[in-house]
């Protein structure tokens, strides 16, 4: 049978695994590589130490399986890498894509028209190129990319300079044609443009993996979030997924046309690119929730009142309601629909008998109510009705969370049977070159739940708890009004 080998280089670890043409992962190998954060606001990563992830963990399967026949790529998008072409070595800390160093100078250049994002790449590689090497001469002898630029550079000995549509867009540096380096921006940030890779397509054959025994072929590339999309069959306008991790995505295609605007909509979402096939790119929209997971280690790591993660649905359990106490996941600010930075978390309608399991299940019913925001941003911006949603991450796994986005929604809830469905969304997509499918398109053929949940429960009184919840995220907002005063 045919094999994929996919890399797959998240925010905490990287792991290898082979894909086959019946989508399913097997011989998996995961190194934890965390970031660093040596200040509030500011998150590192050790490019090398994530490169040598890769290679070791990849070498590892091809030992136990032997050869495959194309390699996929999927990665923590916008984080930032800029390393010279000679030697190998990175000029500084490569940039985590939560890094919030460059806030100022997002700031700033609103002035002279560009409207940047932190957490984008373009602020982060001018402060990395303004702190080693000033006067920009060593620029020709440098070489910027994401973490699917960098890792593919080093599979492939440093003969192919990199990168997929998918993660091009979120650097905030392409043009109005959304496919192409927008050359006003770098000539403003004092980018050369000779750093920045060459853009190609998210399925094909893109690069040989010459440092890996055989040398496959690379045949995909996706942003992490655009690849758990492919992995759940999210592949046609009508579909959405949400990943629950530490925070939470929500992903769906939109269609061909290109969005007229890269910026963020009324309702709180922005535009992506889902993926490129021969030169055609397909576009999407993406809603963020900034704490989700973080929520239940918030409730483990700082208040005590549970041992694990998987412990929440356990004391959760013990109560049927969360008796009127009503919690807001703003525990980093609001993203879509509000994008208050200044927002706080917020626990409310406790009395002298709400207890531990109450709180608890207000946590993960809050959580559950902020993915109901998000499918309602979604709706809003592309006009498109969901009849259901499709989720995967950490919290997928918790029956008391997942009943209770069912019950949010008000409509059914499919789990996606890999937990992280990344690693199967880019062992799909590099599939296609090999012929298992025809396009991406045809992927949702793949999706088979491992479960679906229906609502609970009558209509009026989940009417009722989403009013109170709406009630106390209003409530939520500008805690902190100078934080809530900032815009990207």
């Amino acid at each position: 049978m045919a094999k994929v080998l996919v890399i797959d280089i998240g925010t905490s670890s990287v792991r290898s695994a082979i894909v086959d043409p019946s989508a399913t992962v097997q011989s998996v190998v995961q190194e934890t590589v965390l970031p660093q954060s040596p200040e509030s606001g500011q998150v590192e990563l050790d490019a090398v130490r994530l490169g040598n992830a890769a290679l070791t963990t990849a070498a590892q399967v091809l030992e136990s399986v032997g050869s495959v026949d194309a390699v996929g790529i999927a990665n923590q998008r916008a984080s930032t890498v800029v390393w010279n072409r000679h030697t190998g070595q990175p000029i500084g800390p490569a940039l985590g894509w939560q890094d919030l160093r460059t806030v100022i100078n997002c700031l700033i250049l609103q002035s002279e028209g560009l409207r940047l994002a932190p957490n984008a790449s373009a602020t982060k590689i001018q402060w990395l190129l303004d702190t080693f090497d000033p006067d920009r001469s060593q620029s020709d002898d440098l070489l910027f990319g994401t973490i699917d630029t960098w890792v593919i550079w080093l599979l492939s000995k440093g003969a192919s300079h990199i990168t997929d549509l998918s993660n091009a867009a979120v650097t905030g540096l392409l043009d109005g044609s959304g496919t192409a380096w927008d050359e006003r921006a770098l000539e403003i940030l004092k980018i050369p443009i000779s750093i920045m890779p060459t853009i190609v397509d998210s399925s094909g054959s893109l690069a040989t993996a010459s440092a890996l025994p055989g040398a496959p072929t690379i045949t995909a590339i996706a942003g992490d979030q655009q690849a758990s999309m492919i992995g759940q069959g999210c592949t046609t306008p009508g579909i959405a997924k949400i990943t629950f991790g530490t925070g939470g995505m929500l992903d769906m295609v939109t269609g061909t046309t290109a969005p007229p605007s890269a910026l963020r909509s009324e309702a709180g979402t922005f535009p992506i690119a889902a993926w490129q096939r021969h030169g055609n790119a397909t576009w999407g929209l993406e809603a963020i929730m900034l704490s989700s997971g973080s929520c239940v280690e918030w409730l483990r790591d700082d208040l005590g009142l549970i041992e694990s993660s998987a412990d929440s649905a356990l004391v959760a359990a013990e109560c049927t309601s969360s008796d009127g106490v009503v919690f807001v996941p703003a525990l980093l600010g609001l993203g879509t629909p509000r994008w208050d930075f200044g927002a706080r978390g917020l626990l409310l309608g406790l009395t002298r008998g709400s207890g531990r399991p109450q709180i608890v299940r207000a946590v993960l019913e809050g959580i559950a109510q902020r993915g109901r925001d998000l499918v309602d941003a979604a709706e809003e911006d592309s006009g498109i009705s969901l009849p259901s949603l499709r989720i995967d991450g950490g919290m997928s796994a918790n029956p008391i969370f997942v009943q209770a986005l069912a019950n949010a929604l008000d409509r059914p809830i499919e789990l996606s049977r890999e937990l992280e469905a990344t690693t199967l969304g880019a062992g799909l997509l590099a599939g296609i070159e090999l012929g298992w499918w025809s396009s991406v398109e045809e992927l949702h053929q793949s999706w088979n739940p491992r479960a679906r949940v229906e609502p609970e429960g009558d209509e009026a009184t989940r009417a009722v708890v989403r009013e109170q919840f709406i009630e106390a995220r209003s409530r939520a907002e500008k805690t902190i009004p100078d934080l809530s005063s900032v815009s990207f």
